[in-house]
């Protein structure tokens, strides 16, 4: 097996039995980075990585490491790394050399983590496809004409094409479980709360929340044990002990009851990808699990519930960037109302500028009610949906996209584009956990299972997918073999 395609979990046992040190291993991962074609990232940070490299090997050498010591990783360019640049995808924060760390850097680098660099994304984590982001497209590794899936397109294609062993990702409506699905990788939506928001640049406060992108479950577990936690600095994190999610990867699922919910099997669906998923949940009742139909009603205000909600709140985060603290400033500006004006229109792309026009209409005075309040309602409707479906099964299934990754440049309208997240929004509005596992194949682009938990069952969640990834291999097939 190429040493690129081993886990973390490998790596691990290869570092520490001594077959490979840490700075072999980065400096792999630097030539496949410097000789991809992918875009998966918008920084590489050579130096430092053989720095970090070089001092995981002398911890290594001592026997102080731990399980993830020396083991390199690719950091969502949207958190903040001290004396790196952090760009957001956008030409606003081009300049943006970040003077501090944000808590999810924080305990990478205590973990002795080695950073490969920053991973591409949509413009301040707002698209489907990594289609907005100001330093280009980034290319699907399964076939390089389609998508990666957004706004964690970056991080899941430096996975799925064994340019990192595991990337951060963050997921506001779906960006860390879809791209996970159109790459065919393991991806982790942890509940809300769960993992520090501070240092991660806000799209939509009451939404965001940072998880790992891996190639399996156990891997998922182990980098959640680190970014997991408390942090005083976030007024949105909750104060609940960290459990280790390696504990029960490998209890039964007897008896697990999985919930199947109608509104996700409708119109709209492509029918390779409803078989594969079917096939996946089969596989799940061959292993001792009961299939229950649920309804969730109310999924279908999801979409317009989310863009009313997350450009509400994107309208107000980006406020700050005017070009007078930081971030991109117009040339010569004749006043300070050409300043905002030139800075703002020339920084920001077409996406991002959509969203802050729809946020700041809804949010205006005559509006507030009829908009952003229903939204809220509705979004409260939403909770109460999954709250009432939790009382009779323990997980929650279905598909992740309603279609595999489509070409690059082909969807036009950003309605259309809207839909793609169809399946993912309502787990965001509800704050709830949420994975997408590889679960099979259509046309040779892969095909990711969605799993729904509830609050706090991030272990639950490690433990079916785990189980899952026993009994099947999708997870272990890359774009070299099928190529």
């Amino acid at each position: 097996m190429s040493i690129h395609n081993k886990t973390i979990a490998q790596l691990s046992q290869g570092l520490k039995a001594g077959d490979f040190s840490s700075v072999e291993l980065t400096q792999h991962y630097l030539d496949r980075i410097n000789t991809s074609d992918l875009n998966a990232f918008i920084t590489v940070t050579d130096e430092l990585a053989m720095k970090q490299a070089q001092a995981a090997d002398d911890k290594i050498a001592k026997g102080a490491g731990n399980i993830l010591t020396g083991i390199p990783y690719a950091h969502k360019d949207i958190f903040c790394t001290n004396g790196v640049k952090t760009s957001a995808g956008s030409k606003m924060l081009d300049n943006f050399i970040s003077p501090y760390d944000a808590t999810v850097s924080h305990k990478l680098n205590q973990a002795d983590l080695v950073m490969l660099g920053k991973a591409n994304m949509d413009e301040f984590a707002m698209g489907s496809s990594n289609e907005n982001s100001y330093f280009g497209d980034v290319k699907n590794p399964w076939n390089e004409n389609k998508i990666p899936g957004g706004s964690s397109g970056g991080s899941a294609a430096a996975v799925a094409g064994r340019l990192a062993p595991f990337a951060t990702g963050t997921d506001t409506g779906g960006s860390i479980r879809q791209p996970a699905s159109l790459c065919g990788i393991t991806g982790l939506k942890p509940t809300y709360g769960r993992v520090s928001r501070y240092g991660m640049i806000a799209y939509a406060s009451s939404l965001d929340q940072a998880g790992p992108m891996t190639q399996t479950a156990h891997d998922a577990a182990l980098v959640l044990n680190v970014m997991a936690g408390f942090d005083e600095k976030d007024s949105t994190s909750t104060e609940r002990d960290v459990e280790d999610y390696t504990a029960s990867l490998n209890d039964s699922i007897k008896g697990l009851t999985i919930g199947l919910p109608k509104e996700f099997f409708s119109e709209g669906l492509d029918d390779e990808v409803a078989s594969q998923v079917m096939a996946a949940v089969k596989e799940f009742e061959s292993m001792g699990a009961t299939v229950k139909e649920v309804s969730l009603p109310n999924s279908a205000y999801a979409i317009p519930t989310y863009y009313i909600v997350a450009p509400c709140e994107c309208s107000s985060n980006l406020s700050r960037l005017d070009g007078v603290r930081y971030g991109y400033r117009c040339d010569d500006p004749k006043d300070l109302e050409d300043l905002y004006l030139r800075s703002r229109s020339e920084g920001f792309g077409e996406e991002v500028k959509r969203r802050i026009m729809i946020g700041a209409y809804a949010l205006s005075a005559g509006y507030y009610d009829a908009y952003y309040l229903k939204a809220q309602k509705t979004r409260h409707l939403i909770s109460e949906d999954f709250k009432k479906a939790f009382k009779d099964v323990d997980v929650i299934m279905g598909p992740v996209s309603p279609t595999t990754a489509f070409d690059l440049g082909s969807v036009k309208d950003p309605v259309s584009m809207y839909l793609a997240d169809i399946y993912t929004l309502s787990a965001n509005l509800a704050g709830l956990p949420g994975m997408s596992i590889p679960a099979g194949f259509s046309q040779n682009l892969p095909v990711g299972l969605q799993l729904i938990g509830n609050y706090w069952s991030e272990s639950k969640l490690l433990n079916i997918a785990h189980q899952f990834q026993q009994q099947t291999d999708w997870h272990t097939q890359t774009p070299e073999e099928k190529g």
